[in-house]
């Protein structure tokens, strides 16, 4: 099914509706507006990758986040397969393909970092590529701070915010979430489009991170004479 073809933009308006009702829009970083970015991203690799099916990743990419756990939750690894679960029923109240269900359950199931769950199909591959994507760079900086924010975690350490001289422990401050979490990404990558994207977000990442300290620590570049 091609990208631009008029049955998966009728099923892009369904997924979003049904995406819509789960009423996740209340938490910012997992909100209608990352599932359209997921989707975007979604898009650009499927531009590398026309064998995979485009409507088993539209799906994808709209239900992954149908059981939204919070990130300390201690069943938080559980949330992708019980949003497996929950959208092939969906789907099939929708009278989505049912040829087409398990290959959707298994890219919402693998998508999660916390699940561990490989991914097996170049239609997951890309869903969780995608999804990684949007942890990484300018908007994946603002989703860590307000996913930090909620749950009443520190900015950074006071004195050595870039864990120079301690462990890294995001649990406590927020900017080492970079390096324990985020700066692994893109070797994790499931396709090649994908690493090249992660890698320049990562990129203004790392930046972010040196400025940020510079400030926190009140480093300032010396006058000229």
């Amino acid at each position: 099914m091609h990208l631009s073809s008029p049955e998966l933009a009728s099923w892009r308006v369904r997924l979003a509706a049904l995406a819509a009702a789960a009423g996740n829009d209340s938490d910012g970083a997992h909100d209608a507006s990352h599932l359209e970015r997921v989707w975007r991203s979604a898009q650009a690799l499927l531009a590398h990758h026309p064998e995979a099916d485009a409507l088993v990743v539209l799906a994808a990419c709209y239900l992954h986040d149908l059981v939204n756990l919070p990130k300390n939750d201690p069943d938080r690894a559980q949330a992708s397969t019980r949003s497996a679960r929950l959208a092939c029923e969906r789907l099939t109240q929708l009278g989505f393909p049912p040829e087409r269900l398990d290959a959707v359950a298994h890219a919402i199931a693998a998508h999660s970092f916390s699940a561990a769950i490989a991914a097996t199909t170049i239609e997951a591959k890309i869903v969780q590529d995608a999804d990684r994507l949007d942890a990484l760079g300018a908007v994946g900086l603002a989703r860590m701070f307000y996913v930090a924010g909620s749950m009443g975690r520190a900015l950074a350490h006071p004195s050595d915010p870039l864990a120079d001289a301690r462990p890294f422990d995001d649990r406590a401050w927020t900017l080492d979430h970079v390096m324990v979490k985020l700066a692994r990404l893109p070797d994790m990558m499931q396709t090649e489009a994908g690493r090249a994207l992660a890698n320049e977000r990562l990129e203004r990442l790392l930046a972010f991170r040196r400025e940020f300290a510079a400030e926190w620590l009140g480093e300032f570049p010396e006058a000229d004479a």
